[in-house]
């Protein structure tokens, strides 16, 4: 195994060079009490992304791996996130995507998954597919290919086609092109979930053809050999230790890991384009 592949958590310089210019500059424009940061953010941007692929808690990260502590790796992790960072990052990645034609906006495809948050906190409710426990939702959107355009985090109560619209909106204006930016795909699909008339008008009125399985109807529709790609997608979310179970009481924090995941997915999609 590749000394890289061995230790998913090193930044390497070309994804620093896209992540430095978005990360303010340390008490710029005014003057703050307490010691000066000795520790660059290069390196504790390493501990978090320790933290995301192990899940291992903030206590227990090892000192030893030069990281700092994990108060250190939380703090800066919640202030960036304030800063807008983690979309931005995804944001510059989408662009590159469409520049080097790795970006299928024919289709989106929607779908969400529950994951139980152990702590309660903002964004949690009581799930009705874990005997009532508190439970998140991350929604996800993504393009023909799998690639994740927008991810929302929502208490485990809350219905699907509720949050459709939401989801269709947060996705970013994706540049990378000559022309207007791509912010609607032409079509969506999703499950029986979210069929509801009164949606499928605000989807058309927003230009968007819904492509989704009557409820009702017996399954074998066949779309399910266009869908796919969005369990491919939370399959590649999950796959972050950090994000299978909810440990984070701030739901602030549990959003910016999700963005941090979407955006390293997004990484990985973009590098063979870069040999």
């Amino acid at each position: 195994m590749s000394k890289r592949s061995a230790r998913p958590w090193v930044v390497d310089d070309e994804l620093w060079s896209r992540i430095e210019p978005l990360v303010p500059l340390p008490y710029a424009g005014c003057r703050r009490p307490g010691r000066r940061r000795t520790l660059e953010d290069r390196k504790v941007l390493c501990g978090i992304l320790f933290v995301l692929y192990t899940g291992i808690q903030w206590e227990w990260l090892p000192q030893e791996l030069g990281f700092g502590s994990g108060m250190t790796c939380w703090r800066r992790l919640r202030d960036w996130n304030a800063a807008g960072v983690w979309q931005r990052l995804h944001e510059v990645l989408l662009d590159e995507l469409r520049a080097a034609d790795r970006l299928d906006l024919s289709r989106a495809v929607i779908d969400s998954s529950h994951v139980r948050a152990l702590k309660g906190g903002p964004q949690t409710g009581r799930s009705p597919v874990d005997r009532g426990r508190p439970g998140s939702k991350h929604r996800v959107i993504c393009d023909a290919t799998g690639v994740p355009l927008a991810v929302t985090l929502t208490g485990g109560n809350r219905n699907d086609v509720t949050q459709l619209m939401p989801l269709l909106a947060a996705i970013p204006r994706i540049r990378g092109k000559r022309g207007r930016p791509r912010q609607r795909p032409k079509e969506v699909y999703a499950d029986r979930g979210y069929d509801h008339d009164c949606y499928r008008r605000r989807i058309w009125a927003r230009g968007i053809k819904p492509v989704n399985a009557r409820r009702g109807t017996a399954h074998g529709s066949g779309l399910g050999t266009r869908r796919w790609v969005i369990e491919q997608t939370i399959a590649l979310l999950h796959w972050f230790g950090r994000l299978r179970i909810r440990w984070e009481t701030r739901d602030d924090i549990h959003e910016a890991f999700l963005k941090l995941a979407c955006s390293l997915i997004c990484w990985r999609r973009l590098r063979p384009t870069m040999r």
